[in-house]
């Protein structure tokens, strides 16, 4: 409890106020010096994509579109499933707002941090390039007779990027895939995170080529999958659209600009304006990668020789996964009213159920300001949750050791600034075979209260705890009961799988950075250490969300908000130590693009024909 405190500590001052104006100042300054480059990223980018510019004999390991897809396959992943329906759970609908501010001022921070990455990369080895914001920095301070502080500082950010790359890149998707797989499949976790060692090890061994392959594969496929099964979602649902999107707006604008907080009702506890910000711009974040430094060293592998090139196609990665792929996921949820669905089950009256104060388990003391539950036995589920459940007819639907709870009224939620908050328990069948509940401890100096309906009645409700992942599924099978089982298994599987491989060779070229200062021989052994070690640790994640360990055999990585505040810390740490180096160096990249878009326009290296689609895929176009 206390390493958990102080993680949250850091992930407060990370996280602060200044960290997200800096961020959203950084995006509008480059957006505006670009002269609003989005653009370009939507136009030029995609004929470079297309590989119209693409040149055999430029330098590089992979080409333009493999380049986009492996710094893809790190962002658009769980963050798109869980952290989309994290930022709704917890913001409300005004999150996916600040979602798309930060997607499209994200767009001008990739097309500067590449831009800065490609200018300063290393090209010693033609085939095997190594850039990021740690060379940025080493050779541009070099520049300025400063050597020894630019290695310090690019040795600062490989640091902050490591640690990254083992809880957002690795952990955090090992230990989404195995939750999800175990509670749809009852597939243990160790098995799991056997079979996803071995495949992501096949993989990152073979180095940026076959990960540049195996992106451009993986990506379209599961983006394909993904955005068809949404879109079929959003059809059966058309008519809602426009009230969602207005109501995404209106819960995302603060007062003054005439917004007004989405309503907690239902299942929804309710996040105010400053917390819907704060949600979606850190889900955007968490998803896009903007302004964090890592896509850069993806793009470094790019072959060209235009540095503003590779720069632009970069841009089209905030578009894709927050404005495209993230909008489609809070649509789904909003439009199938998942985010403030009715209860599953409700008791008849509230004198059937007691707040007591909760009891140490050891001493059997009790604890003050804190309190839980006793209730009779469960009601039975209404007809449409079974329905969504495909319970059979005379099925209660309740699942053994399911997570449900009460909404009740107590101390502010310090998650979503409201007097609401969930208390809840672990469904269980008594020796009379009747379901029960085991529930948690909740702490609040106020005593719990049901909430009261302006008729005067009480909210009574048992609702299903559905967070992250398992919401976007509970979504899908709000249209259609069964899709979401098997659609989010699946995008997990792959979005994991691809999001794993492209941030070990983030790791990867951290680790030349420290080791392969007398080039590729040097660094090899450390970087085959890394590579052994990024695989093991799948395993050892998945091991530790096993229920193994302790007195009351609880698993070390029990929760989704557990596991959370390490992945904010990998991207907290990553920002700070990124963003100064933008500023240093921005003005370098914005000449670079404004030199280059001159030349352009003049007729210089006019494009040729693009080739076949299939051969930009496999890498043949070049």
């Amino acid at each position: 409890m206390a390493l958990n405190d102080l993680i949250n500590s850091i992930n407060g001052i990370l996280f602060s106020n200044y960290t997200v104006y800096a961020l959203l100042i950084t995006g509008i300054v480059f957006t505006f010096w670009s002269v609003f480059g989005q653009y370009k990223a939507l136009t030029h980018g995609i004929s470079v994509v297309r590989g119209k510019y693409d040149d055999h004999d430029d330098p590089g390991a992979i080409n333009h579109f493999q380049a986009l897809s492996a710094a893809l396959s790190a962002t658009v992943g769980l963050g798109n499933i869980a952290g989309v329906a994290v930022a709704v759970a917890l913001g409300g609908p005004g999150a996916i707002m600040w979602m798309w501010v930060i997607g499209i001022l994200g767009m001008s921070l990739k097309m500067t941090e590449v831009t800065q990455s490609m200018l300063y990369r290393n090209t010693d080895d033609p085939e095997n390039p190594h850039g990021g914001p740690m060379f940025v920095v080493k050779k541009g301070f070099a520049e300025w007779g400063l050597a020894p502080i630019g290695s310090i500082i690019g040795g600062v950010f490989v640091i902050t990027m490591i640690i990254s790359a083992i809880t957002g890149g690795n952990m955090f998707q090992a230990w989404n895939v195995a939750d999800i797989t175990f509670t749809y499949f009852q597939v243990p976790q160790v098995v799991t995170g056997i079979v996803l060692t071995v495949l992501v090890g096949l993989v990152i061994l073979g180095g940026i080529k076959r990960i540049g392959a195996v992106a451009g594969r993986i990506v379209p496929l599961m983006c394909a999958i993904y955005v068809i099964s949404a879109l079929v979602v959003l059809v059966a649902n058309i008519g809602d659209i426009p009230a969602m999107l207005g109501l995404i707006v209106k819960s995302g604008l603060p007062g003054f600009m005439g917004g007004e907080s989405a309503d907690a009702t239902g299942a929804f506890l309710g996040g105010t304006f400053g917390y819907a910000a704060m949600w979606g711009v850190k889900r955007a974040l968490f998803s896009s990668e903007a302004g964090q430094g890592s896509s850069p060293i993806a793009h470094s592998a790019a072959k060209t020789d235009e540095p503003v090139r590779e720069g632009v196609v970069a841009g089209l990665e905030p578009f894709i996964d927050t404005i495209v792929v993230c909008t489609l996921t809070a649509l789904v949820i909003l439009s199938t009213g998942a985010y403030n669905r009715n209860a599953e089950s409700e008791f008849a009256t509230p004198e059937s159920i007691q707040f007591v104060q909760a009891t140490d388990s050891e001493t059997g003391e009790v604890r003050p300001d804190t309190w839980t539950l006793e209730t009779p036995a469960l009601p039975a589920m209404t007809s449409e949750a079974r329905r969504i459940r495909q319970a059979p007819e005379h099925a209660s639907g309740w699942r053994e050791g399911e997570t449900i709870f009460f909404v009740v009224a107590a101390d502010q939620d310090l998650n979503t600034g409201r007097d609401l908050r969930k208390i809840t328990g672990t469904v269980n069948r008594d020796e009379q075979d009747n379901w029960v509940v085991s529930w948690n401890s909740l702490e609040s100096k106020m005593k719990p209260h049901f909430r009261e309906h302006a008729d005067g009645s009480f909210d009574l409700g048992v609702y299903g705890d559905y967070s992250g992942a398992s919401m976007t599924a509970y979504a899908f099978d709000r249209q259609f009961p069964g899709l979401g089982k098997w659609l989010v298994s699946i995008a997990a599987w792959l979005f994991a799988l691809s999001t794993m491989i492209s941030w070990s060779y983030y790791g990867e070229q951290g680790i030349y950075y420290f080791f392969g200062t007398h080039g590729e021989q040097s660094a090899r052994p450390a970087v085959m250490i890394y590579k052994v070690i990024y695989a093991l640790l799948i395993l050892m994640t998945t091991i530790l969300a096993m229920p193994l360990f302790g007195p009351d055999k609880k698993a070390i990585i029990a929760t989704d908000h557990e596991l959370d505040m390490w992945t904010t810390l990998g991207l907290g740490v990553m920002l700070v130590a990124n963003i100064p180096i933008m500023w240093l160096f921005g003005a370098k990249a914005m000449a670079a693009y404004h030199d280059y878009f001159r030349r352009m326009k003049a007729g210089g290296d006019p494009p040729h024909a693009a080739p076949p689609i299939a051969d930009v895929v496999e890498g043949k176009d070049v």
